[in-house]
């Protein structure tokens, strides 16, 4: 089991490897080395996970969700396939601690009359300047 967050784990069964060749440099080595991972991960098929968090895990994956539900990351960043399997499962600790904090709802509130007389003193400040613009004649030749 892999601590996420309090009272949230993932089970490393539940977790799924493959490494692939990585792309971009790295000489001839990157030809023959697999050393890129492909972490896979069932959302909708964990068994540890809680469904309010898979719900909120889901909408964070975005395109990196399959549509059987499965999120998909590929690590490549280092050359090592140690690096990468440990930058990878981090990656995923993240998603999922990202996913288990509840947002708090945002109650609507309203304006308090100080702020309500603030606004309306500007803009009655803001409508005094446009009409002294406006008010004045123009100061271009009047032949």
């Amino acid at each position: 089991m892999i601590p996420v967050a309090p009272r949230v784990w993932l089970d490393e069964d539940e977790i799924e490897e493959t490494f692939i060749r990585a792309s971009g440099p790295g000489g001839q080595n990157v030809n023959k080395v697999s050393s890129a991972v492909q972490l896979r991960f069932d959302v909708r098929g964990s068994k540890t996970l809680a469904d309010h968090v898979k719900e909120r895990l889901e909408r964070l994956a975005g395109r990196r969700l399959t549509k059987e539900g499965v999120l998909v990351l590929v690590a490549q960043r280092y050359r090592t396939q140690e690096q990468n399997r440990a930058d990878a499962l981090a990656r995923l600790v993240e998603l999922v601690r990202e996913a288990a904090v509840v947002p708090i709802t945002r109650r609507p509130t309203r304006p308090t009359l100080g702020s309500k007389i603030r606004r309306l003193e500007g803009k009655a400040k803001r409508s005094g300047i446009k009409s002294l613009r406006r008010d004045r004649p123009s100061g271009g030749n009047e032949d």
